[in-house]
């Protein structure tokens, strides 16, 4: 079955994060009488704020009403495109970006410990880890960290 423009729109937007969580909070009349704007389209709303305030000079409070928002959102958004442009206004990932656990520390224990005895799996290594180092990481984590290493090796 095919998709129609509106649904591959919100799988795109949702695949890069920007899908507004509360688009039913947009009460500007641009997004209620025109289809053009989509208040699912997070980074829509935010510049159309933006601009309401900046071009056409509404207050901010006005402005944060008819989008949804607080004015500590309008702030961090204004400094967002400021800073960043257009692409600025598109949510960042949130949390840890590498396996942080996985220190070049704890990766030389568990090197060695392969270098002693090849015949240890995953979980055993998760356990020494643990043991050692008082982390707990996940045995795929560990797994993937050990390709890169030796990916860099290289």
């Amino acid at each position: 079955m095919a998709r129609t423009p509106l649904e591959s729109k919100l799988e795109a937007l949702n695949k890069r994060g920007a899908v507004n969580p509360h688009p039913q909070r947009v009460r500007d009349g641009l997004f209620e009488a025109d289809e053009f704007f989509d208040a699912r389209d997070l980074v829509q709303v935010r510049y159309e704020m933006l601009r309401r305030v900046e071009v056409e000079g509404h207050a901010v409070t006005e402005a944060c009403a008819a989008f949804g928002v607080s004015r500590p959102v309008f702030y961090k958004a204004r400094t967002a495109l400021g800073e960043g442009g257009l692409p600025g206004l598109v949510p960042k990932k949130r949390g840890p970006r590498q396996g942080h656990k996985l220190t070049p520390e704890v990766m030389d224990t568990v090197e060695k410990a392969l270098a002693e005895d090849r015949s240890l799996d995953a979980e055993a290594l998760v356990k020494l880890v643990g043991e050692r180092h008082g982390v707990r990481v996940h045995p795929r984590s560990l797994q993937r960290a050990l390709v890169r290493r030796k990916k860099k090796r290289r």
